[in-house]
This record gives C-alpha cells, sequence and structure tokens, in this order.
C-alpha cells in the first residue's frame, strides 16, 4: 500500500526525539521495526523519514528476521568509512572550479559549454584523479549551498526614456475618466489557443493513474476546429470582463469589432450617458499604435456611439503592466489549466465561468464572422480622420472625436442582439456602379461573359450542396418556395469584387444590402469555380471602407444616378 504522508512526518517526529539517545544499533533495529510493521513500501518510507539509506534499513531488517545473537554490531566512535572530502582535500575545491568558471574557478573549464549535471561532473573529477560518484556530488554541492535553479526572467532591455512618464499619463487620464464616471477599459489579445485534444499546460485533481488522454502532438491539424483567438475587454471600474472568441484572424478589425459587441451588450448599459471612452491597449498586436486600420475602424465606431474615445497605449515593451493582463487573462488561464481546450464552447463556457474572490465577472461569446487580412489604409484616409493626437507622446496618445466622421454600414451580426445592429445608409452605389470596369479590373462585355459562364455551374453546385443537407431529392421545383437574397449575377459580382480585395466582407454586404452571412456564403459557393473554369481576378490597387468611398470612386454622372435612384 502506498505510505501516506502523515505517517512519514510522525516517524520523521519520533527518530528526531529518539536518536539522540540510541546507539548505532539501536537506531537501526528501531528503523528495522517500524519498517516491518509498515509493511510494503516501510523500507523506503523508513529511510526517507530517517534522513539514511535503504540499505541501512534492511540491514536493520535482515538483523531481526535472522534472530541471531547478538543483533549487529556497533563501531567504535570515529569508525566506518570516511567521507571522499576528508580522505581527498582537494576534492571540494575542485569541484567548485568546475560549477563555477566565470566567478571562482577555472573559465577554461571543460564543462563550461556543458549540462553540469552530477553524473558529469563526478566523471570530470575521476578523469583528474578524484575518485567520486553522484551522489556524493550532489551531496557536496547541497553543503556549499548549492541548489538546481531554473533562469529568472529579471533583466529588463533598452527602455525607452519616456516609459515612466506614459505610465504616469495613462494614470492620470485614467483617474480624469473615472472621476467623471466615464468609463475606462483595458484591451488586448489572449494567446491564440489550439482547439482539440491538445495538451494543456497545468494540472488538476483526478483519479490516480488515469490523467486526460491527449495527442501526442501540438500540430494544428487542418482538418480539426482549428483555433481560438480570445480579445479581451475588462472594464477597470467595474471589474467586469467580455472576451470575444473569434475563429477567423486577429486583425484590427476584430479587435474594433470586439468592443463594439462589448459595447452594444454591457458597455452602454452599465455606463448610461456617458460621453467619453477610455481604452489601454498594448503597443503592438491588432490594437497597436502603428496599425492604421484600428485607428480608421475606431473613428467608425466613434461614429456610430457618438461617443469620443481616446486611447493610451502603454510602452512598447510593457505589455505584462496592462491591467487585463493581470486581472482577467491570468484567472482565466488558471480556471482551465489542465483541461483540454476540446471545442469553441468548452473554450467560451470555461472563460464564462471564471470568477474570483474579489467579485471578477466575466461574459464569453464566440464570434465566427470572417476577418480578411491585408487592408491598406492610406495616408489620405488617415488624414481624414477626426483624430486629435495628445501633446504629450501623440503617437501612443489620441482622441477621435465623433463629430464630422461618418460611420461605416455594417451587416447584421447574428449573435448581436436585434436593437444593437447600427443602420445602414440611406444611400449606397447601386448594382449597375459596382459592374464599372474600375472596380471589377475588366470590362462590361468581358463581365457578362463571365457571369454566362459560371452562372449554370453555379447552380448546378448549389443544387449539389443542397442535395447534400436535405439527404434526398427536392420535394418542390426549382423557384419554388422562399427567394434567394442575391441573385446568381449579383453573387458573381460580389466574388468578382471580394477577389479583388476592394473592402471587407462588412462593406460588400453594405453595398449589397445583406447580412455579412450571407456575403460569405456568397463567396465561397462562388470562389472555387472561379479557380475551376481558369478565370484568375487580380488585385485592385484601391481599398475602400464605406459605401461613399466607392461612390466616390466612381464617375459622378454615374454615383450621382445611383444615389439619386436609391432615395
Amino acid at each position: 500500500m502506498r505510505i501516506s504522508e502523515s505517517i512519514r512526518d510522525q516517524l520523521a517526529l519520533k527518530f528526531e526525539v529518539l536518536f539522540p539517545h540510541l546507539d548505532e544499533r539501536q537506531r537501526r533495529l528501531l528503523m528495522a521495526t517500524e519498517a516491518r510493521l509498515l509493511g510494503h513500501g516501510g523500507i523506503r518510507a523508513v529511510a526517507q523519514a530517517a534522513q539514511v539509506s535503504e540499505t541501512t534499513v534492511r540491514k536493520g531488517v535482515d538483523e531481526l528476521e535472522s534472530g541471531a545473537e547478538p543483533l549487529g554490531r556497533v563501531r567504535r566512535p570515529g569508525g566506518g568509512r570516511k567521507k571522499a572530502a576528508d580522505i581527498d582535500p582537494r576534492l571540494r575545491p575542485a569541484l567548485l572550479a568546475l560549477v563555477e568558471p566565470d566567478s571562482r574557478g577555472d573559465p577554461m573549464s571543460p564543462l563550461r559549454w556543458t549540462t553540469k549535471s552530477t553524473r558529469k561532473l563526478a566523471e570530470e573529477l575521476t578523469r583528474q584523479g578524484h575518485k567520486v560518484g553522484a551522489d556524493t556530488v550532489g551531496d557536496l554541492l547541497r553543503e556549499e549551498g548549492f541548489s538546481l535553479q531554473a533562469n529568472a526572467k529579471t533583466i529588463e532591455g533598452a527602455q525607452h526614456p519616456d516609459r515612466d512618464a506614459q505610465f504616469h499619463y495613462i494614470n492620470e487620464q485614467a483617474k480624469a475618466h473615472l472621476d467623471t464616471g466615464q468609463p475606462v477599459i483595458s484591451v488586448d489579445t489572449k494567446k491564440k489557443e489550439l482547439v482539440g485534444e491538445y495538451k494543456n499546460a497545468g494540472r488538476e485533481w483526478r483519479p490516480t493513474g488515469e490523467p486526460v488522454k491527449v495527442r501526442t502532438h501540438d500540430f494544428l491539424d487542418r482538418q480539426g476546429p482549428g483555433k481560438a483567438i480570445p480579445y479581451g475587454i475588462y472594464d477597470i471600474a467595474a471589474n467586469t470582463g467580455w472576451v470575444n472568441v473569434g475563429t477567423d484572424h486577429d486583425t484590427a478589425a476584430f479587435a474594433v469589432a470586439s468592443i463594439r459587441r462589448w459595447w452594444q451588450a454591457r458597455g452602454r448599459h452599465a455606463h448610461p450617458a456617458v460621453t467619453r471612452l477610455l481604452i489601454t491597449a498594448d503597443a503592438g498586436g491588432s490594437n497597436g499604435h502603428r496599425t492604421r486600420a484600428w485607428k480608421t475602424e475606431l473613428a467608425a465606431l466613434a461614429a456610430e456611439t457618438g461617443l469620443e474615445i481616446t486611447v493610451c497605449h502603454m510602452p512598447p515593451g510593457t505589455s505584462k503592466w496592462n491591467k487585463i493582463e493581470h486581472r482577467l487573462f491570468s484567472h482565466i488561464s488558471m480556471n482551465w489549466r489542465g483541461r483540454p481546450l476540446t471545442s469553441h464552447d468548452v473554450i467560451v463556457n470555461s472563460i464564462a465561468a471564471t470568477t474570483t474572490r474579489t467579485g471578477l465577472r466575466v461574459e464569453a461569446h464566440l464570434d465566427t464572422g470572417a476577418y480578411d487580412t491585408g487592408i491598406k489604409v492610406t495616408d489620405a484616409e488617415i488624414d481624414a480622420l477626426p483624430m486629435h493626437r495628445h501633446r504629450f507622446h501623440g503617437d501612443w496618445n489620441y482622441t477621435l472625436n465623433p463629430a464630422h466622421a461618418q460611420p461605416t454600414p455594417r451587416a447584421a451580426d447574428p449573435a448581436a442582439p436585434p436593437d444593437s445592429v447600427p443602420a445602414r445608409a440611406s444611400a449606397r452605389p447601386g448594382p449597375a456602379s459596382l459592374r464599372d470596369p474600375e472596380l471589377t479590373g475588366m470590362t462590361t462585355a468581358q463581365l457578362d461573359q463571365l457571369t454566362r459562364t459560371l452562372i449554370p455551374a453555379l447552380e448546378d453546385r448549389r443544387e449539389s450542396l443542397r442535395h447534400q443537407q436535405r439527404g434526398g431529392d427536392r420535394l418542390r421545383a426549382r423557384g419554388a418556395g422562399a427567394k434567394d437574397t442575391l441573385t446568381a449575377p449579383a453573387r458573381i459580382l460580389a466574388t468578382v469584387l471580394h477577389q479583388r480585395k476592394i473592402g471587407t466582407h462588412d462593406l460588400l454586404a453594405a453595398l449589397f444590402g445583406v447580412t455579412r452571412s450571407t456575403m460569405s456564403r456568397a463567396v465561397q459557393e462562388v470562389q472555387p469555380l472561379l479557380g475551376e473554369h481558369g478565370h484568375t481576378i487580380p488585385p485592385s490597387t484601391a481599398r475602400f471602407r464605406t459605401p461613399a468611398d466607392v461612390a466616390a470612386f466612381l464617375t459622378p454622372e454615374a454615383a450621382q444616378r445611383e444615389i439619386k435612384s436609391a432615395c
């Protein structure tokens, strides 16, 4: 049976009290008696409690079982084998020369670039003429105050000269907002997590010998559920957290979309009648101070909400001091330690169940939206932003004013409350303008030819997909039932514009008057057909954020005609 720690502690206390009053033979027989009473595993437990070798305890057990008289022997004072360090006075200095080559020893030590295990140290000492074993080397090192230690992360790299001043500035801004009842949030992207039966750091209580079995490697399975990107918003005053778990890319659009969802679902209710919002963020990543898309998306959010949004970035290399790291993310990591994150639902539920004794409450929601990468923001677009850079480090501290800003029309978010969907712009370029060669990269005749070529293949593909979903043949004829939101030519045109990379799925959805999910499905249906028929759509050099940008890019006559027809 397994000897408990409490029994070992009791034995250690008993030996500590009795051993000073017993001779060598009596101590040996006492340990043997205790070992026999404990049964299986008793010799090892007694040896550990008495801090002697198992051989000594085993000898005592053999003496008891032999029944010979007298039991064992007692050596004279000073008897027994001498310690290796006493026999060889040069052993200890030689050992210190090997383990301290940079300070007190030999800088040319042969073990300078080698792992200094006790076995290798013993081999080198033996080669030098000091006969010693690995256990003796370990005893000598402990006597000299050595122990096994890992590296300690304490040396910081080059610091920005205004690092401390920026921390003071952030504190002043936060205090000014909190004193007037304005919300202050800390935002960041948590480490991306692999979704599936992968090892997760940490341990949790389970029956002995029944660990959770996970994969032997951490390579992402392309056929599996993929990865999770938790983006967190921590409300400093309310001590609440909101985590938007993405599944696509960690982009600036995703970061601001997370803040938008927090504001629509919780922020505006927890902080009614506020006019300003302070965001503290890291210097890099999707919410970095050099990320142009981050600023443009925040400008759109300011216009939608009517909030004056101030952003203060942490100095470079100081992300660990961001409030969200030690007030939210660290508790999430502890909450799911040792538990494989087998699905997105497991991740969302584990995050939402995170609490602390200080009253932290966390909400988590899954975001399956697509967030395109590679979107460029021009100098003209940045200059047009209603952004005021602060006098102190305007690159780190700036305010986005909602005045004179035009919100970006966005498709409805299926996961958002019905009243949280921003209104679309009343005017947008119509389908005829979207066929302009400047947008499609081809003439009208070429686009018509492409449409005629792909429509039959598109209809067959959609019918095949529906057949798989139904698991059988149609019960109604084609054309019966609800009509599609997008016609086949519109789906092909939307995919061409998507391949041209003129804007995000949100922009295309707003241009065609549909939701983001409808636009995503349309692109997924048509995009493979372009490759199958050998059509390559080169990307455009133009990038747009709003329908108004598209209208301004088109010929004035066409733009005005479409706007009038939409009114």
